[in-house]
C-alpha cells in the first residue's frame, strides 16, 4: 500500500511511519506467535492460566497492558498515515494550525500542536 504525502510532508516522515509500523507489526507477531487480535490473546492466556497464582496474574496483566499499548501505537501510526493520504498531515486536528516540523520529526504520529495536545491530555481521565 502506498501513501500519498502532502507537499509539506517530507518523505522522511512517511518513511519513518512506514518503518515504525513494519517494526511494530513484526514485534507483535513475534511476541504473540503471529498477528492475532487482543481477544484471541486474552482467551489463550485465560485458558492457560485457569488455575494461576499471583505471579501468573501479574504476568498476564503486564502482557495485556503491552498488547493494549502496541494496539494503540499501531492505531496512531495508521491515523497519521491516513492523514498523509488525505493531505492534512501536519495540521493540528483541533485548531488546524501547522504543527512545527521539529515536533513532527520527533513524533511523526503527532496529530495535535503542543498547546492542543496539552489540553487534550489534561482532559483525559488519569488511571
Amino acid at each position: 500500500m502506498t501513501h500519498a504525502s502532502h507537499p509539506r510532508t517530507p518523505v522522511v516522515l512517511r518513511d519513518a511511519l512506514l518503518a515504525q509500523r513494519a517494526d511494530l507489526l513484526a514485534r507483535m507477531a513475534s511476541e504473540r506467535g503471529g498477528v492475532v487480535g487482543r481477544a484471541q490473546v486474552a482467551a489463550e492466556q485465560y485458558d492457560t492460566a485457569a488455575s494461576d497464582n499471583a505471579q501468573l496474574r501479574t504476568e498476564r496483566e503486564t502482557q495485556f497492558a503491552m498488547n493494549e499499548h502496541e494496539t494503540a501505537e499501531l492505531a496512531d501510526i495508521e491515523r497519521a498515515l491516513e492523514h498523509m493520504t488525505q493531505g492534512d498531515y501536519g495540521h493540528c486536528i483541533d485548531c488546524a494550525i501547522n504543527i512545527p516540523m521539529a515536533r513532527l520529526l520527533a513524533t511523526p504520529t503527532a496529530l495535535r500542536c503542543m498547546a492542543c495536545q496539552s489540553v487534550h491530555e489534561s482532559q483525559q481521565p488519569h488511571l
